[in-house]
């Protein structure tokens, strides 16, 4: 047997034990974060998927795991041989897993999941598709707990204050903001246990997750105070008496429960149902008045400050500086044929992190490298591996996507880049992506405007090849945080509801794509910056601006399928970049620069 079907098959035992018919194990922590600890990394443990994202069911005698398309092909691979089917979420033929639970038990039966884990919203889904058919709900038993018998501690990494001149607005001033938006809902406390909100509001960072500099924490916050729930001894004494100055308690990361449900009757409570777990919901009095909102600082910290932006320019000046110096590499040692040994996708992932350690201000990627050659970058979410990757040799495309935090700010970026001589259709493809992402660069609209609909921008040319992707166009992006931030999305599948609406200030990914399953894949991507544009008539608009400094590679596109205003925004993209970055390079990475920003001419 894998280990794998060992593993499933001693959960099961678990699950008989504790008279569970059904057993939930989601891709989830206490504080429903994108990347986990390896603690709550139960999902991948008992799977083998190292996917950020999937959602494992396991019954008597069926085991299935529900991902995305983005992660179907990672997954069909991974789960070869073992006892988990994959499970296509958004295949016309795939119910969801909660459907599929509703379909396949009987009254009488009992579903098994960590409530700790487990979202709010995603425990009233459960509920409402179970109940009616008298499926009961267990949300204190934990059978993965029984079995993970080296399961890892609390990471215990310290924190850090993140100060001026990167910090921009004092732990004051946010704490002062976030109580006015309390009582404008007349709310007397707020409950916070989204971690990149807590590292925000504080202005403190922490280690205790790969690529996002932010710290396992609760917070409980009124009007004249705050408490901040953390691991004991994260948190030194001088930097306790610093935030002492400004009203901020330190306790400890397991009172929190104790805390909620000491709350007084007389206490309003605000608290965000989409980022918080049912779990710690329980633990509160049921009696203790609430109001269910988005968190106030997931919308302020969404928004940066004039002088927060001028800080991210650096981070991206120094960002493309890094990349101008691999790229040179990679030229001479893929392109060049000046290679000592043969250049694998490990190879770039080493070399783009090397590159950008060299910088000032830098702090690690801002999420794991994806470098996929031709058939590897037709997956989205790729990762190669020591086991499996490919070896960057012949002709075709390579496919980058990667990313930094600096002190200053967070970086990601796509590109695709030539290997030997692509092909026409590849060419093809390049250029379809290049014009969405162009159309969405250029586009102005109505502040205000739902994030959702900027999307058809981005597809229409892509659309009008008769093709499509299946992920969303853009992501919004935090400031030396997490590299996936809302509350805005560009994607039509997501609800364009308020608190999507497109506002100055808001850092957004643009980066449409094109996936040829086995052959190839193409993604290019910018970071935008919404700024004020035009206040007239008609009210205020808003439009883009580009914050990526890197050349995209004349050397993929069809002339052809541009018009000549399209031409016209890639030379002057170009422009900007070796003006901007022509002061932060030399020697041969300066000769890179040039050569690939120099105009796109059409005869």
């Amino acid at each position: 047997m894998s280990s794998t079907d060992t593993r499933i098959a001693q959960l099961r035992e678990a699950m008989r034990r504790l008279a569970l018919d059904a057993c939930i194990v989601p891709s989830a922590d206490p504080h429903l974060s994108e990347y986990l600890p390896e603690r709550w990394q139960g999902r991948q443990w008992l799977s083998g998927f190292t996917g950020s994202v999937g959602t494992l069911v396991v019954t008597a005698d069926f085991a299935g795991l529900w991902v995305d398309s983005r992660y179907w092909v990672q997954a069909e691979a991974q789960l070869s041989g073992s006892c988990v089917q994959l499970m296509k979420m958004g295949a016309a033929a795939t119910p969801s897993h909660v459907d599929w639970l509703a379909q396949q038990l009987s009254s009488g039966q009992r579903v098994g999941v960590d409530g700790q884990v487990l979202g709010l919203a995603a425990f009233r889904a459960l509920s409402a598709a179970l109940a009616p058919r008298g499926i009961a709900l267990d949300i204190q038993a934990d059978p993965l707990s029984d079995i993970w018998t080296d399961r890892p501690a609390l990471p215990e990494a310290p924190i850090t204050e993140h100060t001026a001149p990167y910090a921009c607005v004092s732990r004051a001033d946010k704490l002062a903001q976030v109580r006015q938006a309390m009582r404008a809902k007349r709310a007397d406390v707020h409950f916070l246990c989204t971690l990149d909100d807590i590292a925000w509001l504080f202005n403190l960072r922490g280690a205790d997750v790969s690529y996002n500099p932010v710290f396992l924490a609760f917070a409980l916050i009124t009007e004249d105070n705050a408490t901040l729930f953390v691991g004991e001894g994260k948190i030194d004494e001088a930097l306790q008496t610093v935030l002492a100055t400004d009203g901020v308690d330190v306790a400890s990361y397991d009172q929190v429960s104790e805390a909620l449900g000491s709350l007084e009757l007389d206490q309003t409570l605000l608290i965000d149902p989409s980022r918080v777990t049912c779990g710690v919901f329980h633990a509160m009095n049921p009696e203790v008045p609430r109001i269910e909102d988005i968190n106030p600082s997931t919308l302020l910290k969404s928004r940066k400050t004039d002088a927060e932006l001028a800080q991210v320019r650096i981070a991206m000046e120094q960002d493309g500086a890094a990349l101008c110096e691999f790229f040179a590499w990679y030229e001479r040692a893929v392109n060049g044929g000046e290679r000592d040994e043969p250049v694998t996708e490990l190879t770039i992932d080493e070399q783009i992190t090397a590159a950008r350690a060299r910088q000032a201000d830098y702090v690690s990627p801002s999420f794991a490298t994806i470098a996929g050659f031709n058939a590897n970058g037709a997956m989205p979410h790729y990762r190669a591996t020591p086991e499996s990757h490919a070896v960057i040799e012949g002709d075709g495309l390579l496919l980058i996507d990667s990313g930094a935090q600096y002190l200053s700010g967070t970086t990601d970026i796509t590109r695709v880049v030539a290997v030997g001589t692509p092909s026409a259709d590849q060419k093809v493809d390049f250029t379809l992506v290049l014009k969405g992402m162009i159309a969405l660069s250029r586009a102005s609209f109505p502040r205000g405007t739902p994030s959702p609909m900027l999307d058809a921008i981005a597809r229409a040319p892509i659309w009008q090849g008769g093709v499509e992707y299946g992920h969303g166009t853009g992501h919004g992006v935090g400031y030396f945080l997490n590299v996936h931030e809302g509350p805005q999305v560009i994607s039509y599948r997501a609800a364009p509801g308020p608190h999507t609406a497109m506002e100055p200030g808001m850092i957004t990914s643009n980066e449409p794509g094109i996936y040829r399953a086995g052959r190839w894949g193409v993604r290019i991507e910018n970071l935008v910056a919404n700024r004020p544009w035009l206040d007239g008539e008609f009210g205020e608009f808003v439009c883009f601006e580009t914050l990526t400094l890197c050349p995209i590679d004349v050397r993929c596109i069809d002339v052809t399928l541009l018009r000549e205003d399209e031409i016209a925004w890639l030379n002057d993209y170009h422009r900007m970049v070796r003006e901007r970055l022509s002061p932060r390079v030399e020697g041969e990475a300066l000769a890179w620069l040039h050569a690939h920003t120099e105009p796109l001419l059409v005869s």
